[in-house]
């Protein structure tokens, strides 16, 4: 749970995450970061639509929900394109350098009390980073840290608002530049950035380079391991890669429409 994160960060790395004033403050930091990496508008508001239904916070775990009284969490995933805790892990690791640069330079151009939270907030950063990078680089070896204190700590940096952006994109980006690197040069669509969210970089790839008439026939219970399958209701009912693509192209043009993609939008 969220509090447990948070918990772990005051209790391993002495940190507490700097929340917004609002949500639509982290909207803003999540947009002029991701715009900056290379994401588009269209990318960003769609993932969000279909993983938060529209209407996320920063802080929104997978399961829970306002609307349901008594609902409760089914997995570690939080933030508005639903990272896990390993995720965090593996994205520190590999793309922590560049957070550390990031934020070496925003505290740069601030003096006082300002910089002086950011240098804390850096120091902080520097020492999970330190942490991720003591296993080789691998999803197995990331979910071993992932599934400790330390990994539950380093995850509650998706709350905050200088960190919690960079994570965001950089789930995201990683896909757009593992795809161009796989010499796929054709934008990803929403749809296809998803599916490679969902699945993974390289399985899901496989589905958005194969061809519509494979799309039509190809089960997707191919792409995923068997214990994501079987709690994926949505991947079980459409069972083609096609069906899968299209519902998700539906679900992201209605989310799209509700109050929180539309100030998600409106913060590009």
């Amino acid at each position: 749970m969220v509090a447990d994160f948070l918990k772990a960060a005051a209790e391993q790395f002495q940190f507490v995450p700097q929340r917004p004033s609002s949500e639509v403050e982290f909207k803003r930091a999540y947009a002029r970061y991701a715009l900056a990496a290379g994401l588009t508008r269209e990318q960003a508001v769609r993932v969000y639509s279909f993983e938060t239904g529209g209407t996320g916070n920063h802080d929104m775990q997978s399961g829970l929900s306002a609307s349901r009284p008594g609902s409760r969490a089914i997995s570690t995933a939080i933030g508005y394109n639903q990272l896990l805790t390993t995720n965090s892990v593996e994205l520190l690791a590999e793309q922590g350098h560049e957070f550390i640069k990031e934020l070496t330079a925003r505290a740069a151009a601030l003096s006082g009390a300002p910089r002086a939270a950011m240098e804390r907030k850096l120091a902080v950063l520097k020492k999970m980073v330190a942490f991720t990078k003591t296993v080789p680089d691998t999803w197995s070896e990331h979910e071993k840290l992932a599934n400790t204190p330390q990994g539950w700590a380093v995850h509650a940096m998706v709350l905050d608002i200088d960190v919690g952006p960079m994570l965001q994109t950089h789930k995201l980006l990683t896909s757009v530049l593992f795809a161009r690197a796989k010499g796929y040069t054709r934008p990803l669509s929403a749809a296809e950035l998803e599916m490679m969210n969902l699945t993974g970089d390289g399985t899901g790839l496989d589905m958005v380079t194969m061809p519509q008439a494979m799309r039509e026939q190809v089960p997707t219970s191919n792409f995923f391991q068997r214990g994501g399958y079987e709690r994926n209701p949505v991947a079980i009912r459409h069972n083609t890669v096609a069906k899968l693509l299209a519902v998700t192209d539906e679900r992201m043009d209605f989310n799209s429409n509700k109050p929180g993609a539309k100030e998600l939008a409106a913060s590009f």
